[in-house]
């Protein structure tokens, strides 16, 4: 059940749109083990000249970037499979977008089970009721 945010530098466009998706949902199923069904995917863009590295934007550098933040379920995945991740997710940025800023982000955040929700129910009374 994550929650997928991500923030891609450029001009929105529904192809670039649905080729993230994607390579999100393939990546964060394949890699993560999360169910498809339950993964949810927002995805807004900021316009290049709005997006600045080391005091220049990246329009000026001629570069693209991405900020990804996923929330995950605390104790769900390993060390491993969470570097797995991170180093895929961004080849596959790199692939889609070209000339990526190696100043672009990848967060997984654990969040606790008492903390974290969706339907009105939190992970771990969901944990408590599948026992």
């Amino acid at each position: 059940m994550p929650i997928l945010n991500v923030k891609i530098s450029g001009v929105r466009s529904d192809a670039v749109t649905a080729s993230v998706s994607r390579m999100l949902q393939d990546h964060t199923q394949r890699i993560l083990h999360k169910d498809p069904a339950l993964t949810a995917i927002a995805i807004d863009y900021i316009d290049p000249r709005d997006w600045f590295v080391g005091g220049k934007s990246l329009a000026e550098q001629k570069q693209s970037s991405v900020y990804l933040n996923i929330k995950i379920t605390d104790e769900t995945n390993t060390k491993d499979e969470k570097a797995a991740y991170i180093r895929a997710v961004f080849d596959g940025f790199s692939a889609l977008l070209g000339t990526l800023h190696e100043e672009s982000y990848i967060h997984v955040e654990d969040v606790r089970a008492a903390a974290y929700g969706y339907g009105g129910k939190t992970q771990e009374r969901r944990y408590h009721e599948g026992r």
